[in-house]
């Protein structure tokens, strides 16, 4: 071939359309953004790039400490196998537990795809700990909504704890979002077994509890049981609903003192791999306890199927510094380009953070709904659907989400939801890579654009 023929070859594959364009030209080619909204989120990048660089070395501590625990507990091929029946002896379960209680700091841990979700595993915490007369204080206000029935807070609680004889209190945070340690503190009576906190905002408009907070509480609360006479002497428990919140510190709750903790695989620690489950890490005596409740007395822990997830569940949990830590941007790239366009945001792009979710307060349901369309056309799975507000069960209110997910409800994906209620707050979380958070932030601003909700 002739050296005029090779660079003219060279010429026509420098010129090619596909070949040189920008991603900026792509995005507007292909998904109709426009340059203006492409401007603006470059822009909006510069300002967080301080706060993107924060998050980098967590992700890294993280990504080190996971890996220590694998190693330590010699993770091997053959914990990948399967188990059947009722699962005795299941290598790959004891080896997960033993990991995640490693990576948490806690004695012994729970981690099962028998459990359904967040909700399941705080459930199993109370029902395995609390016992008739035993007191539940909620110390960051009223939990999420899903937890409601379960604490017998709606006439839907069949089985509740209210039913079987736990009573339940709830202390607001202080108005400027901080627990009120002294208003604890006069709650706690004799029956109190319990104290517990939810890190994450849940469809509050708060800040996310962080973790020298947790960590300040949970001495408080060991104080405090020293000094309270409970009925049957039992100390008082600590307990920490972690959902949304793992590997956003260098710290988990249960290395800082809280007694016993809860989450979901498919939030966080899953990384986007685990297919299901939910995992319970603490105390060995809690986790004993709770494992009784999980299965019967009796059996506790040592059965129970994990239906070939280990591989998945341990992956994901390797994967899951970096995925969380991309989620992580894309929540603070939402709170700069929503902050610039005019809405009320919590927490602020350069604030710190002890969960994944981004609040955007849109004003209207009409937004509401806008911004929810804009991120389920930015999904990759079930990206032509539109989600439409519906009675969800466990929320009291209509609830609208955006989701379109590889394993269906899955929180660390891509995805956004609200209840239709004043003041439409939106909650913006996940993305399996901070390049697809960033490109769900576009299409939300896009489809708010279309809808004439915000000027560009």
């Amino acid at each position: 071939m002739g050296r005029n023929r090779i660079a003219d070859m060279r010429q026509a594959w420098i010129m090619n359309r596909k070949r040189s364009e920008t991603t900026a030209q792509y995005l507007e080619r292909t998904f109709g953004i426009d340059r203006r909204v492409v401007d603006l989120i470059a822009s909006c990048e510069a300002d967080a790039a301080a706060a993107f660089a924060a998050t980098d070395d967590v992700r890294d501590y993280n990504q080190y400490k996971v890996l220590h625990a694998f190693l330590q507990n010699r993770i091997c091929d053959a914990h990948f196998s399967w188990q059947t029946g009722y699962g005795y002896d299941d290598a790959g379960r004891a080896a997960t537990e033993r990991v995640y209680a490693d990576v948490f700091g806690a004695e012994a841990a729970l981690v099962r795809p028998l459990i359904v979700n967040g909700t399941h595993a705080l459930s199993l915490i109370f029902f395995g700990v609390l016992r008739p007369g035993d007191e539940l204080i909620y110390c960051t206000g009223a939990p999420y909504d899903s937890l409601h029935s379960a604490i017998g807070l709606t006439d839907a609680g069949k089985g509740s704890l209210r039913e079987f004889g736990v009573t339940y209190r709830q202390i607001e945070l202080k108005e400027d979002g901080s627990l009120d340690f002294e208003a604890i503190e006069k709650a706690v009576g004799p029956a109190t077994r319990m104290l517990a906190l939810q890190r994450a905002t849940g469809y509050g408009d708060r800040k996310a509890i962080a973790m020298w907070e947790i960590e300040a509480w949970a001495a408080f609360a060991k104080d405090l049981s020293k000094r309270s006479v409970r009925t049957g002497g039992a100390s008082i428990v600590t307990m920490a609903d972690n959902c949304y919140g793992e590997f956003l510190d260098k710290t988990e709750p249960t290395d800082v003192g809280v007694d016993v903790m809860a989450g979901s695989l498919i939030k966080n620690p899953g990384g986007g791999l685990a297919l299901s489950g939910g995992y319970v890490a603490g105390g060995r005596e809690f986790i004993e306890l709770i494992a009784a409740r999980m299965t019967c007395p009796g059996i506790g822990g040592e059965c129970g199927l994990t239906f070939g997830q280990t591989r998945t569940i341990l992956q994901g949990l390797f994967m899951a510094p970096g995925v969380v830590n991309g989620a992580l941007k894309g929540a603070i790239l939402c709170a700069r380009v929503f902050e610039r366009l005019g809405y009320p945001v919590n927490p602020r792009y350069d604030a710190a953070r002890s969960d994944i979710i981004e609040t955007v307060s849109l004003g209207s349901a009409e937004a509401l709904v806008a911004f929810c369309e804009g991120i389920q056309s930015a999904s990759p799975v079930d990206g032509f659907v539109k989600p439409e507000p519906w009675a969800m069960p466990g929320y009291e209110d209509e609830v609208i989400m955006a989701a379109g997910a590889f394993v269906q409800g899955s929180s660390i994906e891509l995805s956004a939801d609200g209840p239709m209620r004043p003041p439409y707050n939106v909650y913006f979380q996940g993305g399996l890579s901070y390049e697809h958070a960033k490109f769900g932030v576009m299409s939300a601003v896009r489809r708010l654009a279309e809808g004439g909700f915000v000027n560009l």
